[in-house]
């Protein structure tokens, strides 16, 4: 229950039930996490216009097998808003991938388990890329790579994917955009983007509203999608020949567009050794969307040898 006198701010920010919050100081920003759970390490990583609540349907599930770790990723939800800086370095898939090492390092975690949805999911491709020697598995959900979209660009995916290209248009057109009424276009967002599965709880968009109506949270993640359509496409480019030995399982909606436009495995089948996954109910949001075969189709993958102990 909340305390006596609790703004509607704190009385919604709670919502995977039994965790504990935390804040860690990484270096180049400061990130926000909630943990439960015993066994091997789990780390959630949600997408946009998320935050880790995005994975409270399914935490509390996970957390009787695992130790999991929800955090938010730099400039989302609770976690720091650091510059970008001129190339949008700040917000390259590779900072945010060393800010959620150090994390779970500075947790005990040496090497762990790692589930991305969306952005998170693009976090976790260029993790298990730049350290291997930390993420024992990783599951994907509702992505191709990063490359691959750019690069197969046509009239179906531009329609689909309007919010790409939307979201890197420089010297602030997004943020004044989006800025007139940051809650209408999140809830827009939502709206277009789920299936006629399991609706998100209006509890969770709430905490979405509340982190995503600051200024410095729009910018920053304009930032991550800038970032996407520039250094990350270097970064990727860079290492393209380099497969992926990481066991991967790749989960996505549907009803969701990416697995209407893509055959979602074979794009990771393509540059990755071990690959295994299939189309879940709903459409673009997994984790709330299909909670109970999110958590059985991660719970079997994790426990198939992912030990992630360390």
């Amino acid at each position: 229950m909340p305390a006596p006198g609790a703004s509607s701010h704190e009385r919604i920010r709670r919502v995977i039930e039994g965790f504990r919050e935390g804040a860690e100081d990484v270096g180049e920003a400061t990130i926000a996490y909630e943990a439960a759970g015993a066994g091997p390490p789990l780390l959630l990583l949600h997408g946009y216009p998320q935050t880790r609540t995005c994975w409270h349907r399914v935490a509390p599930a996970l957390a009787e097998r695992f130790t999991v770790v929800a955090a938010d990723l730099r400039g989302y939800g609770d976690s720091s808003t650091p510059p970008g800086g001129e190339n949008h370095e700040g917000y390259s898939k590779r900072a945010m991938a060393r800010d959620m090492v150090l994390l779970m390092e500075r947790l005990g975690h040496g090497r762990f388990a790692l589930a991305g949805h969306d952005r998170g999911a693009r976090v976790a491709h260029r993790m298990i890329r730049d350290h291997p020697e930390r993420v024992s598995r990783a599951a994907l959900l509702d992505i191709v790579p990063t490359a691959t979209l750019f690069r197969t660009v046509d009239q179906a995916v531009a329609t689909s994917y309007y919010h790409w290209f939307f979201l890197i248009q420089p010297d602030g057109l997004p943020e004044t955009m989006i800025g007139r009424d940051p809650e209408w276009f999140l809830r827009e967002t939502v709206r277009r983007w789920s299936g006629t599965a399991t609706p998100l709880d209006e509890v969770a968009i709430r905490e979405y509203a509340r982190w995503f109506s600051r200024p410095e949270a729009i910018h920053a993640s304009c930032e991550d999608y800038r970032a996407g359509a520039s250094i990350d496409l270097e970064h990727d480019a860079a290492d393209a020949d380099r497969r992926v030995a990481c066991p991967l399982l790749v989960l996505w909606g549907e009803e969701g567009r990416m697995g209407r436009i893509y055959d979602v495995l074979a794009t990771w089948q393509a540059v990755a050794d071990d690959v295994r996954g299939r189309a879940m109910p709903g459409g673009h949001f997994v984790p709330e969307e299909a909670p109970r075969e999110t958590v059985e189709e991660l719970t079997a993958f994790f426990g198939d040898g992912g030990d992630g102990r360390g």
